[in-house]
């Protein structure tokens, strides 16, 4: 248990963070979530369109800290060879 009154700072503070990463995670969830979707639905078009926000949102969870650089541009990367397979069957 914190005692100190930094330690008990440092608590609440941690708990603010925790819940706005929390946030930020789930939203590009939410937009990973319906590129897979546009993608299993056929329409080339909307799978480039959710792609572009999908791309957006992951780069920015990238500055935010909330995920590690390489793990953005892996994902990126890996949307981008879905979309570059759907694109060419």
């Amino acid at each position: 248990m914190a005692n100190t009154p930094g330690a008990k700072k440092a608590v609440r503070k941690i708990a603010r963070r925790t819940e706005v990463n929390t946030a930020r995670r789930s939203r590009v969830r939410t937009f990973l979530r319906k590129f897979e979707e546009a993608l299993a639905s056929g329409d080339a078009g909307a799978a480039k369109a959710a792609f572009v926000k999908a791309q957006s949102e992951l780069m920015r969870a990238v500055t935010k800290g909330v995920v590690h650089k390489n793990t953005g541009s892996r994902k990126v990367s890996r949307l981008a060879a879905q979309l570059k397979k759907m694109s060419a069957a």
